[in-house]
């Protein structure tokens, strides 16, 4: 048991090992840290919007991809004496049908494989719960499906690290810190999941666990090592900001929710990863005592790895700031694969290919998660559409669903077929469908609560996707609670006193992504899933062209 663990009174072993060590001959040790965020399982190289990285310089270019990503990982660890690889959440979860339908074990194995040496914690790693995450870190076969990708599975030979999430009881779900030894100096890395991580996962997932400030565990973490001698620190925080131009290397974030953290965070942190909003961004940061510090994220989808090179100073194990030097390498084709991570890809994809390949319907052009100028999105309509046909049955007579449940885009390809495959990688989940009575007034407060007000004065905006049986109006210049208006059902003017039923999913039921007046709805009746919704919707009205825009109104601006 570790010094940390014993301290908590808790069962936990805080993981340690060396790395290339060689016998102390020089007064610094150079180390290499390599990151990757929001892989969501994606083995074979992404699809559609996903497909490529901007060049600030050029055109766009094809990135991702299990063996590509493998094999630059290895391309980059041997052009340094020592090195670490980590992951800063979201691994798995939201993936692919071939990682996907044996619960994610060869993501597991795929991580296993390129030598990841921590990996934090995110929200989709709790889609199934915290049951099934212990599952993938410490093995064994699914308690339903049993072993379906191995015989035997031996789970994530890496520690998966949240120092701000806990049981309900306050003790710690899991370890907050790892360390690695690098030529005989200590490398600690923290875990930081999104304190606000209930409102972005499903409410059976984060049964009994709760969730603290990120800058509360960043510094008490940070206390504990460098308590323990550990003066080199790095945070895999789950959380990211929005980059609205730019490259790989560009840093325009502006003030937000990661940079806040990254600068407010004890001066012991030397650099932070980050993760959670699929961008790309290279940004130097002054810590509280107006050092810089490294603060990057890698896109998603292992498109990009980060690098952060540092100097250890062999005698105190402090990082020199100054020599600290950070770069974004986009993991383009032009690379010959690993190819063991090929072989496991291609396994995997043998092993699912029989059903994910069996057709479900086909499409007339590519349906995409675009949003237009009121939010909503050819394929966020349809996914309405397909849910509000699959809940008629409940009495449903209008549905939403949210963005960020819509994971890729509906592509037509070469002949226009939409497979099982496809159909799955748009709605993973496999959220159930639940049906509720509104009133008309309450109907306008959900849709009121897509605009929300965050701390630092900015508005949040998750536009919800209506089935073409609702319309209305917004106007972004009007203050927030009186943005919606002209809501009409099938034509007709919305009642505040009447009751109407609304479907959406069961994540969106429970008051996640902030919309809580859906809690309020009344007579709960479930209508099978989104994605059983969907698939259904296909196969009956195939070929399906993208619905036409305008369910959402926009107001012009004064």
């Amino acid at each position: 048991m570790s010094v940390l663990a014993a301290a908590l009174g808790a069962s936990l072993t805080v993981g340690t090992h060396a790395v290339d060590a060689r016998p102390p001959d020089v007064d610094t040790v150079p180390v290499r840290l390599l990151a990757i965020n929001d892989l969501h399982g994606s083995l074979q190289p992404p699809k559609g919007a996903r497909a490529q990285i901007s060049r600030p310089d050029g055109p766009a270019t094809d990135a991702g991809g299990a063996a590509y990503l493998a094999a630059y990982v290895d391309q980059l660890r041997g052009q340094a004496p020592h090195s670490l690889l980590y992951s800063v959440g979201d691994s798995w979860g939201s993936s692919p049908i071939e990682s996907a339908l044996f619960h994610d074990e060869p993501t597991v194995d795929l991580l296993n494989e390129m030598g990841v040496d921590a990996a934090s914690i995110g929200t989709h790693e709790l889609d199934e719960g915290f049951g099934e995450l212990r599952r993938l870190q410490d093995g064994g076969c699914h308690p339903v499906d049993g072993c379906q990708f191995e015989a035997d599975f031996t789970g994530a030979q890496f520690p998966l690290l949240a120092a701000n999430m806990t049981f309900s009881d306050g003790t710690p779900a899991t370890l907050p810190y790892s360390v690695n030894y690098v030529d005989g100096v200590p490398v600690g890395v923290i875990g930081v999941m999104p304190s606000d991580a209930p409102s972005k996962v499903s409410v059976d997932g984060v049964a009994g666990l709760q969730f603290g400030d990120e800058i509360d565990a960043i510094d008490r973490t940070a206390d504990s090592l460098d308590f323990l001698g550990v003066h080199a620190i790095v945070v895999l925080l789950h959380r990211g900001d929005e980059q609205a131009t730019g490259g790989p290397n560009a840093c325009d974030v502006g003030d937000s929710p990661a940079r806040d953290i990254a600068t407010r965070a004890t001066p012991k942190v030397d650099a932070i990863f980050t993760a959670d909003s699929h961008t790309q961004y290279n940004c130097t940061v002054d810590d509280p005592a107006g050092n810089p510090r490294p603060m990057m994220q890698a896109a998603s989808h292992g498109r990009i790895v980060s690098v952060v090179d540092m100097s250890l100073d062999r005698a105190t194990g402090e990082v020199d700031r100054e020599q600290t030097q950070a770069f974004n390498q986009i993991v383009t084709h032009d690379i010959t694969p690993d190819p063991r991570v090929a072989e496991l890809v291609d396994r995997a994809s043998t092993q699912s290919g029989e059903v994910a390949q069996r057709p479900v319907g086909a499409v007339t052009a590519d349906i995409t998660r675009e949003p237009g100028t009121g939010g909503e999105s050819p394929l966020g309509d349809l996914i309405a559409d397909a849910q509000l046909e699959a809940a008629r049955g409940r009495g449903a007579q209008i549905a939403l669903t949210n963005p960020g449940g819509v994971r890729a885009d509906l592509l037509a390809g070469d002949d226009d077929t939409v497979t099982f495959g496809d159909a799955y990688q748009v709605q993973p989940f496999a959220n159930s469908l639940q049906v509720r009575t509104l009133t008309g007034a309450q109907l306008k407060q959900v849709l009121e609560q897509q605009f929300q007000p965050r701390d630092d004065g900015s508005v949040l905006e998750l536009i919800l996707a209506p089935s073409a049986t609702l319309t209305y109006r917004i106007d972004r210049g009007s203050p927030i609670g009186s943005r919606i208006a002209d809501i009409c059902l099938d034509g007709g003017p919305v009642d505040p006193d009447g009751l109407y039923r609304v479907a959406v999913n069961k994540f969106l039921a429970d008051g996640g992504d902030g919309f809580t007046a859906l809690r309020d709805g009344t007579e709960p009746a479930s209508a099978g899933t989104d994605l059983d919704a969907l698939t259904a919707y296909l196969e009956s009205h195939s070929p399906v062209a993208p619905p036409a825009p305008g369910r959402i109104a926009v107001a012009a601006p004064n």
